[in-house]
């Protein structure tokens, strides 16, 4: 058990120190979008729009919090609110064509930052950590 509890601490350990990392870099490749902001761009596009309750239930975020970033997105133009055709007093919120530019491109600036950091690994272990991260986050329940 003591093995077991060890190789938990340092994933705990490594995933903050990682998630640390990752807001650095967000904010480096572009100071006006945080890491969060970045996330809610992801999902609106993959999603193709959603309201912002949505965002907030999917990543377990505050309304104040999710209310905060779509604020700040809406200002830099990323992001606008359209009414619901099929309700029309529900908001729904869709990516700007500078909201998918900013994206895209910060997107290929973490990907070729990745590909860097990932350069002396060989193709089994990429697939590999691919695999157990994919695994840990389809994983049911969360952190807190």
């Amino acid at each position: 058990m003591a093995d077991r509890d060890a190789s938990v601490e340092t994933i705990r350990r490594e995933l903050t120190t990682f998630a640390r990392r990752a807001r650095a870099v967000a904010a480096r490749v572009h100071p006006e979008l945080s890491l969060v902001s970045f996330t809610l761009l992801a999902h609106l596009e993959d999603a193709d729009g959603c309201r912002a309750t949505d965002l907030a239930a999917y990543y377990l975020l505050d309304k104040s919090t999710v209310s905060r970033q779509i604020a700040t997105l809406e200002h830099l133009g990323y992001v606008v609110r359209r009414t619901d055709p099929t309700d029309h007093r529900v908001q729904v919120l869709h990516l700007t064509a500078s909201g998918t530019d900013v994206l895209h491109g910060v997107t290929a600036s973490r990907r070729a930052l990745l590909h860097r950091r990932l350069a002396d690994w060989d193709a089994a272990d990429l697939e590999q950590f691919a695999t157990y991260l994919t695994r840990y986050n389809a994983a049911p329940g969360d952190l807190g």
